[in-house]
């Protein structure tokens, strides 16, 4: 089943749809794989088994490929570290989750899990959550493409147990996969009121302007954490990428982002601020993007300012964070993409982020970079 594993999900639906696969074959399929792969990256804590393959029975009896309504058939769980408190991927009770680049390497945190496992080809779609770049990291590290879609956009009921976890713009539920077009398929899916979160809007968000004479914005170092050459060649490269696709390209990033990094630690409790002055300085930050945003559609930056570090080394700097926290803050929507592969040949993702509302937009653009510079590569560590 090889052209199965590694395959897109949308043509996977396709393939179902027009009779060439079952949906028992394509599930069966990922749970194989998932047993090959999974001892060496302990991705996957939970493989549903034989309830997926009866799911796929009945999807197949039906031929209607409908996440669960729309015909999504859950295959596994994955390793998460608890509450999200774990950049590394460092689950207390499972231990750690293996980068399939390199299995003494860390995938990030904290949707760790989903991401290995879908660079390793053990699924070809999945979700996770993102608070201050716990999708989008994960992806940067495991070279897959997530989406963190506009604050109250996708519900995210059921995926925060805090109190507040309906209430917290920082903090969305979004679609990975080894594919762009995948996120976009999923977003139709996940956006839209579900009458229990009470800040979803019903917009249409995966509409998309076209790329010619788009004005994009990009900056390869924040001005906090300096970035690897690799990685400050691979935005560099993607810039480059946007302005061939017809994209009108600045080299200039938003005002006040080390605000927003002083701002998040105030908010994590690591930094002392009264609770009215954090909320000014949230606000002037928030008002500050929108008056950048109105002069450009797309914004261009790194991930984080390294690749994969070893499992539990510690970060070399305090800034590990800082080019994706700013856009938690403001409730942007941001895709991530890989756009290069660095000297250890290991993943380098690029960031795009969008106005609000615009997460077609940005899908659009991180389609022209991955078109252009490759995208998702098989993870030779796990074949």
């Amino acid at each position: 089943m090889r052209d199965v594993i590694g395959a897109p999900a949308g043509w996977l639906a396709r393939a179902i749809v027009s009779r060439k696969l079952s949906s028992v074959e394509v599930v069966r399929a990922h749970l194989d794989h998932i047993h090959t792969v999974n001892p060496r990256l302990n991705a996957v804590v939970f493989a549903t088994a034989e309830s997926a393959i009866k799911e796929a029975r009945a999807a197949d009896r039906r031929n209607k490929p409908k996440m669960r309504r729309a015909g999504a058939i859950l295959i596994g769980k994955t390793n998460c570290p608890p509450g999200g408190s774990d950049e590394d991927g460092w689950s207390p009770p499972r231990g750690a989750t293996r980068n399939p680049y390199d299995v003494n390497r860390s995938p990030g945190g904290t949707s760790s899990g989903e991401a290995a496992i879908i660079a390793a080809g053990g699924s070809p779609l999945g979700l996770g959550s993102d608070s201050g770049g716990s999708l989008r990291v994960p992806a940067h590290y495991c070279g897959v493409a997530a989406l963190k879609p506009t604050a109250g956009l996708v519900p995210v009921t059921g995926a925060y147990g805090l109190a507040g976890g309906l209430t917290d713009i920082r903090s969305q539920v979004g679609p990975m996969a080894r594919y762009v077009s995948d996120l976009r398929i999923a977003l139709r899916v996940l956006a839209g009121p579900d009458g229990i979160d009470s800040g979803v809007v019903p917009v249409s968000a995966w509409r998309a302007s076209r790329l010619d004479g788009l004005r994009v914005a990009w900056y390869a170092e924040d001005g906090m954490a300096r970035p690897t050459p690799a990685i400050a060649a691979a935005v560099k490269a993607a810039a480059r990428a946007l302005a061939a696709a017809g994209c009108s390209v600045t080299e200039e990033r938003p005002p006040a982002l080390g605000e927003a990094y002083q701002v998040t630690l105030g908010y994590w409790g690591r930094k002392h601020m009264n609770h009215d002055r954090l909320y000014e300085r949230w606000d002037a930050f928030r008002t500050s993007v929108l008056k950048f945003m109105s002069r450009f559609d797309v914004v261009l930056s790194p991930v984080a300012p390294n690749v994969a570090p070893l499992i539990r080394e510690k970060p070399a700097g305090d800034h590990q964070l800082s080019y994706t926290v700013p856009y938690s803050l403001s409730g942007n929507p941001c895709v991530v993409v890989r756009a290069g592969t660095s000297p250890e040949n290991l993943p380098i993702g690029v960031q795009v982020v969008a106005a609000n509302w615009h997460d077609g937009t940005a899908l659009r653009a991180a389609r022209a970079i991955e078109r252009r510079l490759g995208g998702w590569r098989p993870a030779s560590v796990v074949g």
